[in-house]
């Protein structure tokens, strides 16, 4: 029998990705109720291409929830560097979803927490059912990869993908994907606009954990290290902890999806009757022929 394949989508990263692909030359696609599409079409497109590559027999949707967190409960200062989203992608926001819901695939999120908590803790309760894929354009997800885990990196355009793998990305980072926490954490993130150590950069960082492991190795060596970067460490020790904290995924929220109630299983007429409520052209050309298992 046919191992079951699960694909964990973050959705934000997806619709974002499409919305600034046409917004940056003005183009909105706004339909003749005057409501932006653009983020929308792309974000199915991206969706419906990614199933076409990977096959997967189940998909589930995560979202975040607002930008409020237990993160920025922890330092108000997370991901603070951001703006406000563009007034043509507000509406877009609820639509993709009832989309996503038309598609018969279920949205999952939970206030308080980011789609990546969500998908960490989905990855947690179907790896041992599924072989997991999960679809973003976030690095932060690769501390997830594990046996039966991968990660598909969306590219610039549709249909480029970088995949990862637990050996594939030891390979090319020369360190394990749970040790990303402890890098981000020693380098800090400009994106999610947390500071790490200061003055310690990727490079130094990545020495330090392929000698001692752990950012406990590192304490526990600290003599070891030249002066500037015990000083630096002893610091800016709290900040170093605090930022651990923030790096890593939290894997036990309070959602849940079986294999059961994710079945890629999409009901054309009702499909295709909300790309004409919101005139989506084209999209349901992109899942090939043989694909017409997905539909009922």
């Amino acid at each position: 029998m046919e191992k079951k394949k699960v694909m964990l989508v973050d959705g934000m990263a997806l619709l974002f990705r499409a919305f600034y692909a046409t917004a940056m030359s003005g183009y909105f696609m706004i339909n003749s109720k005057g409501v932006p599409t653009n983020a929308i079409h792309g974000f199915t497109k991206h969706l419906f291409t990614a199933i076409n590559e990977f096959k997967p027999t189940h998909v589930i949707c995560c979202w975040d929830m607002g930008s409020q967190t237990f993160r920025t409960e922890l330092y108000s200062e997370y991901k603070a560097n951001r703006g406000e989203a563009p007034v043509e992608l507000i509406p877009q926001f609820d639509l993709v979803k009832e989309v996503v819901q038309e598609l018969n695939i279920p949205n999952i999120g939970l206030a308080g927490y980011e789609a990546d908590d969500c998908i960490g803790t989905l990855t947690n309760q179907l790896k041992g059912e599924a072989e997991v894929l999960i679809l973003t354009g976030d690095q932060d997800i690769l501390q997830l990869l594990d046996e039966d885990i991968s990660v598909i990196l969306l590219k610039k355009g549709y249909g480029n993908y970088q995949v990862f793998q637990e050996q594939n990305f030891i390979d090319e980072k020369g360190i394990t994907s749970k040790q990303m926490i402890d890098l981000k954490a020693l380098m800090g993130d400009s994106s999610d606009n947390y500071p790490g150590v200061k003055g310690i950069g990727e490079k130094t960082a990545l020495t330090l954990l392929q000698k001692h492991q752990t950012i406990e190795g590192i304490l526990e060596n600290l003599e070891s290290l030249t002066k500037a970067q015990r000083n630096k460490i002893e610091t800016d020790l709290e900040m170093l902890h605090l930022c651990r904290t923030l790096a890593a995924i939290h894997c036990e929220v309070d959602v849940c999806c079986s294999l059961e109630d994710s079945l890629l299983s999409i009901n054309r007429n009702k499909m295709l009757a909300k790309f004409n409520e919101l005139e989506l052209k084209n999209l349901d050309t992109i899942l090939l022929d043989e694909q017409e298992s997905l539909f009922v």
